[in-house]
């Protein structure tokens, strides 16, 4: 039986905010169903024994020093901003918007 069902991809859609058609919910029901099986595949023979990899060659990252440099003013920073006020970003406020 499939984990995926249109009425949950409805319950996501309506979570991330993104207005879906019948269409793209039968679709995306598909594709997300399809995924979830493949990570089942892949739970299925990742065993103890099996070592874990996130790229089959080796990698190290190169990393810089990390020196601070010069520090700006609190003007200087503020100075493109589209709005402050008292030495502060202003920003549209946020709270008590539905969900």
């Amino acid at each position: 039986m499939s984990e995926i069902t249109p009425d949950l991809v409805r319950h996501l859609g309506v979570l991330a905010r993104i207005q879906l058609s019948d269409e793209e919910v039968g679709r995306l029901t598909g594709q997300l169903d399809a995924i979830v099986d493949n990570i089942a595949k892949v739970s299925a023979v990742a065993t103890p024994d099996v070592v874990a990899t996130s790229h089959p060659i080796p990698l190290t990252n190169v990393f810089r020093e990390d020196v601070p440099g010069g520090e700006l003013t609190p003007e200087q920073v503020l100075q493109n901003a589209p709005d402050a006020a008292d030495g502060r970003f202003r920003v549209t406020a946020i709270l008590g918007e539905e969900q």
